[in-house]
């Protein structure tokens, strides 16, 4: 089962690894193909009810599948006005070859010809809600049709992310769906069937640039809870940053005011919070408890706290309280296993902490990825594992992000992480920002690498992460 916005990823992942969405139509197409053929014999009247984006696109195709039909494709709109690149081709393609295409301009000019299959391609998996004109004439029609109506990947008016279907959208008798089901289409009075279109298992598999638009912020919003410091100032100072240059609108540092100053002298543009004592203490865990809860922050907990006694009971008496959002990283991790939480907690162990952790003890954690799974699962929380390949597992489902340059051993660029991946978790489900945040964090040590292999510092990593993240590039 794969929801439309995940779907969408995997398509932006399959052309990074080479298979192109022009590739995957052609597919998409010749599957639709085979499906009307399967409902209707050659000679019938086939009449296609195409939309401006992909979705009708993949409808194009398969009217090149058809030549043993009667078929005529209906264009809601002008044929300058198609979304994409890809569909127009198809567009002009079956224009250039004397195909039956016809422009509809205005819904008050939609007529339905009389026909055996009618192919619902109006609208794919990027749109929910009620349908509006000119597609919702068109539906009313389709639906009153005494035809068969076949839709591509999901019928009109269908919400592929939550499995709900509009009042007035398309009753399809049949969905050719792509690479997975959606989720709300078995509940459907409709034969659907699941077509290989051919994206390769690696594009769902390996974090990708379809996961960092899945996850990417379209603004400022949020302002994360850095708990740390103590033993050592740069990390929660890193962290903020990182966090900063990732979206947050605000990054706020709690830390012990023997080393606050300290602190706030990496940036002016950190909040710090001093509380008094040495280190966090579990009467000071009250207090930034309270706080957390009260503006439901994302807390990111762990970067340069130490592992006095009193500190690892102060992390342990926070997490047993928590409920909202955090990013557990470094000195915090150890306790995890022993807390029972409502809190929602994404842990961000090294090869060494994940050891530690009880986790698999793993040179290589892309080849104990299904360990590390089984682990996640036990601990019921997030864990993205840190190596050369970093694994992202929710228990259920597993990704790995290959980003990232031997560079990266530097000390800080795991605060970095904890950062980004607590920006991010203000805008996407904590597996998806895990995912996300791994790979963006990777890919701006790669940029650097690019110049100065080894000779970069986590601080220089901060200031790339922006151009990763809404840069105009390929990541």
């Amino acid at each position: 089962m794969i929801t439309g916005e995940r779907m969408a990823a995997v398509d932006a992942n399959a052309a990074a690894l080479g298979v192109p969405r022009k590739q995957l139509m052609e597919s998409s197409g010749h599957a639709v193909a085979r499906a009307i053929r399967a409902v209707a014999d050659p000679g019938a009247r086939v009449v296609i009810v195409a939309g401006r984006g992909n979705n009708g696109g993949d409808a194009f195709v398969a009217a090149r599948f058809l030549d043993d039909y009667d078929v005529t494709t209906l264009l809601l709109g002008r044929a300058e006005l198609i979304g994409t690149e890809i569909a127009r081709e198809n567009w002009a393609a079956l224009e250039r070859a004397g195909y039956d295409t016809r422009e509809i301009t205005d819904s008050s000019g939609f007529d339905l010809p009389d026909c055996d299959v009618v192919v619902d391609a109006m609208l794919g998996t990027g749109i929910s809600g009620d349908l509006r004109e000119p597609a919702a004439t068109a539906a009313a029609e389709i639906n009153a049709a005494d035809a068969t109506v076949v839709a591509v990947d999901i019928p009109s008016g269908f919400d592929a992310n939550r499995g709900n279907h509009a009042a007035n959208g398309v009753e399809a008798d049949r969905v050719v769906t792509f690479h997975d089901a959606k989720p709300g289409l078995a509940n459907l009075d409709a034969d659907v069937t699941v077509a290989d279109i051919g994206i390769p298992a690696a594009a769902e598999r390996f974090v990708g640039p379809g996961d960092i638009a899945l996850a990417r912020p379209d603004g400022r919003e949020g302002r994360p809870y850095v708990i740390g410091g103590g033993p050592y100032t740069g990390a929660p100072a890193l962290a903020a940053q990182a966090a900063l240059r990732a979206s947050a609108e605000l990054a706020f540092v709690a830390a012990p005011d023997a080393v606050a100053g300290e602190i706030q002298g990496y940036g002016e543009d950190l909040i710090v919070q001093p509380y008094e004592n040495d280190v966090l203490t579990p009467a000071v865990a009250d207090d930034l408890l309270e706080t957390a809860e009260r503006y439901d922050d994302v807390v990111v907990i762990g970067p340069g706290l130490g592992t006095a006694d009193e500190t690892r009971r102060a992390v342990r008496q926070f997490l047993a309280s928590y409920t909202g959002q955090a990013v557990v990283d470094a000195d915090a991790l150890e306790i995890v296993p022993s807390v029972e939480t409502d809190a929602t907690l994404i842990c961000t162990p090294n090869r060494a902490e994940l050891a530690r952790m009880g986790g698999p003890d793993a040179d290589d954690l892309a080849a104990a990825a299904d360990e590390i799974e089984s682990f996640a699962a036990e601990l019921g929380h997030v864990v993205l594992a840190k190596g050369a390949n970093d694994v992202i597992t929710d228990g259920e489902r597993t990704r790995i992000s290959r980003s990232g340059t031997p560079g990266m051993k530097v000390g800080g660029t795991g605060d970095t992480l904890a950062g980004v991946v607590a920006a991010l978790l203000e805008h996407a489900e904590p597996l998806e920002a895990a995912a996300a945040g791994a790979q963006v964090n990777g890919i701006a040590g790669e940029r650097l690498a690019e110049t100065q292999e080894f000779g970069f510092l986590a601080s220089d990593v901060v200031e790339e992460l922006p151009a990763v993240l809404w840069g105009d590039h390929d990541v």
